[in-house]
C-alpha cells in the first residue's frame, strides 16, 4: 500500500489540506530493535504517521496496547484485508478505542507482520481491590520493577497527573490505584515488546498512547539491553510530557471537551 493511499484512508482529501509535518523514520529508528509510536489516540494525523512510519519500516512484529493477547491471536494477514470483518473479530466497537479506521491502516501497512496485544484485560483491574500488581502481573514482575513502590517524588508526580488527566474530579484515595493501572499497562507493554523481539528478532514497533511510550517512566524505561527509539506526537505546537527520541506535531483532533462529563 502506497503512503498517499494510508494517507487517504485516514484522512480524506478535506482533511489532508491542513497543515501537517511529515516525516519518515530518521535512521536511528530505522536501526533500533524497537520503536516505540506514540499517540494521542483520538488525533487522525497520529495514526497516519505511524501507519507511514510502519510502512517504511516494515517490522517483523507490530505490539498494540488496543488489542489483548486473545485478540492478537485472532489476526492474520488474511483478516486484515477485509477491515469490515477485522472490526468485527476484534470486537473493536466495544472496546472503548477510537474508530477501527483509524487504526487498520497500520495493519495494512505491514500485513505480515506478527500482532501481539499488550492490553491490560479488564478483569484483572478487579483484582487491584486485593491482591498486588506484582501478583497480578505474575512471576516476571520484578523484571519491570512492579514489586518496589515508585520513589516518593515520582509517585506524588504521577497521582498529580491522574488527578489531571480524570479533570481534577477523582477522589484523592483512588490515585495511587490508577497510578498502579499505569505502571501495570507500561509492563505489559514493555513485556510484549520483548517477547515480539524474542520471538522475530526484530524490528518491532509498539502502537501507544504517548503517556506509556515517555522515556522517563514509561514502557521504554522497563527495557534494558535492546536499542529503543521512541517517537512522541503533539498537537497545536505543544509536546507531550516525558521525554522521546523525537517529536511530530499534528494540529489538534476535532473533540468535545474531555471534563464535561464531570460537571
Amino acid at each position: 500500500m502506497s503512503l498517499t493511499s494510508l494517507r487517504n484512508l485516514l484522512l480524506g482529501a478535506a482533511v489532508l489540506a491542513a497543515p501537517l509535518l511529515w516525516a519518515g523514520p530518521p535512521p536511528e529508528a530505522l536501526d533500533a530493535d524497537i520503536v516505540f509510536l506514540g499517540e494521542i489516540h483520538d488525533n487522525p494525523q497520529h495514526h497516519v504517521v505511524q501507519a507511514e512510519w510502519v510502512a517504511a519500516m516494515q517490522p517483523k512484529a507490530l505490539v498494540f496496547e488496543m488489542l489483548t493477547e486473545a485478540q492478537a491471536e485472532r489476526v492474520t494477514p488474511e483478516l486484515i484485508a477485509d477491515p469490515g470483518r477485522m472490526a468485527e473479530v476484534l470486537e473493536w466497537e466495544a472496546s472503548g478505542w477510537p474508530d477501527f479506521a483509524l487504526y487498520h491502516p497500520i495493519f495494512a501497512a505491514a500485513p505480515d507482520a506478527v500482532v501481539l496485544g499488550a492490553g491490560l484485560p479488564r478483569a484483572r483491574l478487579g483484582d487491584l481491590q486485593s491482591v498486588s500488581i506484582a501478583e497480578i502481573f505474575g512471576p516476571e514482575a520484578a523484571l519491570f520493577a512492579l514489586d518496589r513502590p515508585l520513589p516518593d517524588d515520582q509517585q506524588t508526580d504521577r497521582e498529580a497527573l491522574q488527578f489531571a488527566a480524570h479533570c481534577d474530579a477523582l477522589p484523592t484515595e483512588m490515585l495511587p490505584m490508577m497510578v498502579d493501572i499505569q505502571r501495570l499497562r507500561d509492563a505489559y507493554l514493555a513485556r510484549a515488546a520483548l517477547q515480539a523481539l524474542d520471538r522475530t528478532g526484530g524490528p518491532v514497533v509498539v502502537i501507544t498512547g504517548n503517556g506509556h511510550a515517555r522515556l522517563d517512566w514509561g514502557a521504554p524505561s522497563m527495557i534494558d539491553g535492546p536499542v529503543v527509539f521512541v517517537l512522541g506526537q503533539g498537537e497545536n505546537g505543544v509536546d507531550p510530557e516525558g521525554g522521546f527520541d523525537l517529536v511530530l506535531d499534528a494540529p489538534p483532533a476535532e473533540r468535545p471537551d474531555p471534563c464535561a462529563a464531570f460537571r
